[in-house]
């Protein structure tokens, strides 16, 4: 595989599944401003922009229109929602002829009706829709891709980029305050708050929230589940070389030579988490 489309699939499935993390994360934690009177808006916002690698209001404290502002529409930063969808979709052009035309379609329609503006009456209706279109494009990849290199290098970017956002929800949660509330929030943007009732049967602190996210293995968060997963990830890589070499020992010792090229290319991606 060349390593340009190596690196477009790698960062697709980073970009994705950025978009659905930081959508999870925002739609969550504005939502407590308005339930949990004991959450000041000035804090919260602040920690979302710091946390989130944005720069921060001068001045003033920071409020929900400045985290919509930049956390969302700003195509410019490479944190916000607009941003990764618009280099998803780049990225799905420059590996077109990889990915399959349902995945193009999906990317290419998402970042053509991506809004310039979001009213504060819709924000939890966009964070939903954010939430749909990358779960219909990750969908795809699962259920339409072939188990080849290609899948690897997504998985390993997706993976990478899901261990890279839980780190950041647990640190804006530790920034913003301890309270189960905030725990609570935290859970649900990982969308693990169910399943630590179902392991845990209590209200989430925090040592079992944090636990559950960086130890239970069935859970893919930042710990085990996800480490986990992403040494499989490798570990598929190279079997994969090592039957490629079997077959080159195999077809010199017939006195034959292999019928495709044994040559091949490799990448080195950025993994800057926030590139």
């Amino acid at each position: 595989m060349l390593s340009r489309i190596a690196e477009a699939l790698f960062w697709i499935g980073r970009y994705v599944e950025r978009a659905d993390g930081t959508a999870r994360l925002l739609d969550v934690h504005l939502q407590l401003l308005l339930e949990d009177p004991r959450v000041e808006e000035g804090t919260m916002c602040s920690a979302l922009l710091a946390v989130m690698g944005a720069p921060g209001v001068e001045g003033r404290p920071a409020t929900r229109a400045d985290v919509v502002s930049r956390l969302v529409l700003d195509r410019d930063h490479t944190a916000s929602i607009a941003h990764s969808i618009s280099s998803a979709r780049e990225n799905a052009r420059r590996a077109r002829e990889i990915i399959s035309t349902e995945l193009w379609e999906t990317l290419n329609e998402t970042n053509a009706r991506m809004p310039h503006r979001v009213p504060a009456d819709r924000t939890h209706s966009f964070f939903r829709w954010v939430r749909t279109r990358s779960a219909l494009a990750l969908g795809l990849v699962d259920s339409a891709m072939s188990r080849d290199e290609a899948w690897l290098f997504f998985s390993l970017g997706r993976s990478l980029e899901r261990a890279d956002m839980t780190a950041r929800l647990i640190t804006t949660t530790s920034v913003t305050g301890a309270g189960a509330s905030n725990w609570s929030a935290l859970l649900r943007s990982c969308g693990g708050y169910e399943a630590h009732l179902r392991s845990y049967r209590s209200v989430p602190t925090a040592s079992s929230a944090v636990e559950f996210l960086l130890v239970e293995r069935p859970f893919p968060g930042l710990g085990a589940g996800e480490l986990s997963h992403r040494g499989g990830v490798l570990a598929r890589h190279r079997p994969l070389e090592r039957d490629r070499g079997t077959e080159r020992r195999g077809a010199a010792s017939a006195g034959s030579a292999p019928s495709w090229s044994s040559a091949t290319s490799t990448t080195s991606c950025a993994t800057s988490p926030r590139a």
